[in-house]
């Protein structure tokens, strides 16, 4: 009787399971290669009295808790789980997937473990992630970062961003009230406010980031300039160490980084350089130099995209998360470093993103080559031959995140000077 009801009870989940979606019906793909080791931390099994969700999740993450910008994707995969009342049991983490056929064999040893979502964290992920996702049509693959699914036209894969650069222009004017702070102090000439910036690769994404930064900052102090260097890597601790390191020999005054170590902030500590981070507060390791971060939170989308399928119902191929959603944040202000009146600036800030009064890259506030634009044609559907077809400068702006969610803009702007683009 009791190896009955044990039967039944099987059945009545895998059932439940199918209708988010149904098991694959191609052969197990092969998971020979890098294995990425599996974290299941983080979520307390449901009360009792409750039934947990019948839904298995995967992520894929690039690197591990070391890297600023994984931990961020890995607490919102937990938080996510934990809010939807998924168990540990029911989720697994990869880390340290490379952006290679490594992620194709991870996503399949996933889809093989009956897991029915799929997420990966990383822009190089995504052509394995797509090869995978038509290898496994009944399971759903979401990618951060990407920018194929709103023209691959597979129902199982999808796309997600955020507007960032909304959250990189108010963390500029933190940096921006920093410099008119010293510049009051005496400490160097209102011409001299330069600022640095560690940059990963020449992506849109990371000219989209320093931008929007550098733009903020200008908004509050007009004589601000910057100088970019670019490390290669998304997570090199030594490079980004020395890429801060040669901006501040540089005569930089403040620093920032899209790269995801700790390398950029702790020279900052060691040489005493107002930073701001990304992904995440570095307060704690650098408490005399750190201001503020901003990020992405990705719970809202994991949790939207998980409990779609959980329903059977659609996700939208290319979503784009906003200060509305909860999804572009900011770290706690860093008071003992930052400079009095900066919280006040960002909450005006925001106040006047949301209800459109300021648009983050309005064309009167810079300019390219001596130039004011009026025109920007832009490769926002990503065809193979890379054709700038889009018109995105409308009333005035260059319309970020409207055509797609990933990043677009790649302009280089006057005031910013690049100083390796090898990469």
């Amino acid at each position: 009787m009791k190896k009955l009801v044990a039967v039944i009870l099987t059945l009545v989940l895998a059932l439940s399971v199918a209708a988010c979606a149904a098991p694959a019906t191609e052969e197990p793909a092969t998971t020979e290669g890098t294995e990425a080791p599996a974290t299941t931390e983080g979520t307390e099994a449901p009360a009792e009295g409750t039934e947990a969700p019948a839904i298995k999740v995967g992520f894929i993450m690039l690197h591990d808790e070391n890297s600023t910008y994984d931990l961020n994707f890995i607490n919102a995969a937990k938080e996510a789980c934990a809010t939807l009342g998924i168990p540990e049991s029911n989720y697994v983490i990869k880390t340290n997937v490379p952006e290679g056929q490594e992620c194709y064999n991870t996503a399949a040893e996933l889809a093989d473990a009956g897991c029915n979502i799929i997420f990966a964290d990383s822009f190089g992920h995504e052509d394995y992630m797509i090869q995978a996702a038509k290898e496994f049509p009944d399971v759903q693959f979401c990618h951060a970062t990407g920018t194929k699914a709103h023209t691959e036209g597979l129902a199982n894969y999808h796309n997600a961003f955020a507007a960032i650069y909304e959250g990189r222009f108010l963390a500029g004017i933190a940096a921006g009230m920093k410099l008119n702070a010293m510049i009051e102090a005496g400490e160097f000439k209102a011409e001299e406010a330069k600022i640095g910036y560690v940059g990963a690769f020449t992506y849109a994404e990371v000219i989209s980031g320093y931008t929007s930064f550098f733009l903020g900052a200008r908004s509050v102090c007009p004589t601000a300039t910057m100088e970019v260097t670019f490390t290669g890597s998304w997570y090199d601790e030594t490079a980004e160490k020395e890429g801060a390191q040669k901006l501040i020999q540089n005569g930089c005054k403040l620093i920032s980084q899209h790269a995801d170590s700790m390398g950029a902030p702790t020279a900052c500590e060691t040489a005493g350089v107002p930073d701001v981070s990304y992904n995440g507060s570095t307060q704690d390791a650098c408490p005399n130099t750190y201001i503020i971060s901003s990020r992405i939170d990705w719970a809202p989308y994991y949790e939207y995209a998980i409990t779609a399928c959980m329903n059977g119902e659609a996700i939208d191929a290319d979503w784009t998360g906003t200060l509305a959603t909860g999804s572009v944040k900011l770290t706690d202000l860093n008071t003992n470093v930052a400079a009095p009146g900066t919280q006040e600036a960002i909450d005006a800030a925001i106040a006047k993103l949301e209800n459109g009064e300021l648009k983050v890259f309005d064309t009167a506030t810079f300019t390219v080559e001596g130039k004011t634009l009026d025109s920007c044609m832009a490769d926002v559907d990503t065809d193979a031959d890379y054709t700038p077809d889009t018109e995105v400068i409308e009333n005035g702006a260059f319309m970020e995140s409207k055509f797609r969610s990933a990043p677009y803009f790649q302009l280089n702007i006057d005031g910013i000077t690049l100083l390796d683009q090898k990469f």
